[in-house]
C-alpha cells in the first residue's frame, strides 16, 4: 500500500508544478518522472539512515526485497526484471539462499503432497477392485 501512496504523492506534486507524469514512471525518479541518478538515491538512504539510526545499507534493503519475493512465491523471472539482472540464474545464484523454516516447509509441502497421492492412489485401487466385482 505504501507504494500506491507514494506514487498517488508524486502525481499530486507533478500537477502541482504543472508538469505531466507517466503512468510507468519510476518509482524512484525526478519530480517529472525521469530517473534519479544512482548518488542521489545513496546520499539520500545514508541520510534517512544515519536520521533513524538504522544500520543498513541500501544494498541491504535490495537483498532483503528479492529474497522476501521469492520467499513468498513471487515468480523468478519478476524478480529477475525487477532487479534488472540479465538472467534468472543470476537472480537465484544471489538471493535463493535458505532462510530460516524453509527446510521445515519443503519438508512439509512433500509430506503433505505423499499423503495426497497415497490417498488418492487408495482411491483408484477400491475403484478398480469394485469394477472387478461388480
Amino acid at each position: 500500500m505504501m507504494l500506491r501512496e507514494h506514487r498517488e504523492a508524486q502525481i499530486l506534486n507533478s500537477k502541482l508544478m504543472g508538469l505531466t507524469r507517466s503512468e510507468e514512471a519510476l518509482v524512484f525518479s525526478t519530480v517529472d518522472g525521469s530517473p534519479l541518478l544512482p548518488d542521489t538515491v545513496t546520499h539520500a538512504w545514508v541520510k534517512l539512515a544515519r536520521r533513524t539510526g538504522l544500520k543498513i545499507r541500501l544494498h541491504d534493503a535490495r537483498h532483503t526485497h528479492a529474497s522476501l519475493m521469492l520467499k513468498q512465491n513471487v515468480r523468478p523471472k519478476v524478480v529477475q526484471e525487477r532487479l534488472g539482472h540479465a538472467t534468472i540464474a543470476t537472480t537465484l545464484d544471489i538471493y535463493s539462499h535458505v532462510l530460516p523454516g524453509m527446510q521445515e516447509e519443503a519438508a512439509l509441502q512433500f509430506d503433505e503432497g505423499m499423503v495426497k497421492a497415497r490417498i488418492e492412489r487408495e482411491i483408484d485401487s477400491h475403484k478398480t477392485a469394485g469394477s472387478r466385482s461388480g
